[in-house]
């Protein structure tokens, strides 16, 4: 290759290597700043737009976390409720056996009714007081839960007509009638407790899906600092060398200048 004046062709071709390496140190430089080796849509657009909506899935599970936090908390507190009915329902039982024994217009009658007052009373405050969030599910209230991201994912839980304790003050029911009342209350509950497991078991799904949303995005955006590192420092020679070899052929106009001395 002729040596020319007009034309430093070596140091367009140091300089292209350089300004090559310039902008892998730069990438480089910040993935290992950012920790990402997609962090905007010009690094790698369809990988970005996939990060970017499942990004968006996982912020939308906090809310159906919440949801379902919600719900479990409306059961467990009308489940809390009803195991104070249970056992003032198991001292009803016993004080309705003692009034079918006693003789009428005693005074153990009189006592046993105002026990037997008591405790309905006692029943019916726990069912009245069952609220959370000014909600009551023992009103006939059924509550739709968001249990996913899918509009349709959704769960009830709740009773489509009131739930009444069965007996009342005043008048006593015969120990079979309080049986009845025990037994139809305690349908309701276990209706609540497979709620309460369901929307439970609902729980740790949406939060294993968050974890492996998050995993699976990390997959996709991450830059392996290990590796960034390495490059990082090869970069950085490269970068050195490259100066050097600029400059080394930016002095070739000199040596030609020495020809005519």
């Amino acid at each position: 290759m002729a040596n020319s004046i007009n034309t430093n062709v070596g140091a367009l071709v140091a300089l292209q290597n350089l300004n090559a390496t310039n902008r892998d140190l730069n990438v480089t430089q910040n993935r290992v700043n950012t920790g990402f080796k997609v962090a905007t849509a010009k690094d790698n657009g369809a990988i970005f737009a996939i990060a970017t909506n499942q990004r968006a899935d996982i912020a939308s599970l906090d809310a159906v976390k919440n949801s379902v936090s919600r719900g479990q908390s409306l059961v467990d507190v009308a489940l809390a409720a009803g195991d104070t009915v249970v056992e003032a329902f198991k001292e009803l039982k016993g004080i309705a056996v003692a009034l079918e024994t006693v003789e009428t217009g005693s005074a153990a009658e009189t006592a046993y009714q105002a026990d037997y007052d008591a405790l309905v009373e006692e029943i019916d405050s726990a069912i009245d007081g069952a609220k959370f969030d000014g909600i009551n599910l023992f009103d006939g209230t059924v509550t739709t839960v968001r249990t996913g991201l899918d509009s349709t994912a959704t769960y009830d839980v709740g009773f489509a007509a009131a739930v009444t304790s069965g007996v009342t003050a005043g008048t006593y029911a015969t120990a079979d009638a309080v049986q009845t009342a025990i037994e139809g209350f305690t349908a309701n509950l276990a209706t609540l407790g497979t709620q309460s497991k369901s929307l439970g078991r609902q729980n740790v799904f949406v939060g294993k899906l968050q974890d492996a949303l998050e995993v699976g995005v990390d997959n996709l955006v991450a830059a392996d600092l290990a590796k960034e590192s390495a490059r990082l420092t090869a970069l950085q020679t490269k970068q050195q060398l490259g100066v050097q070899a600029l400059s080394i052929a930016n002095q070739s106009s000199s040596i030609l200048l020495g020809l005519f001395r």
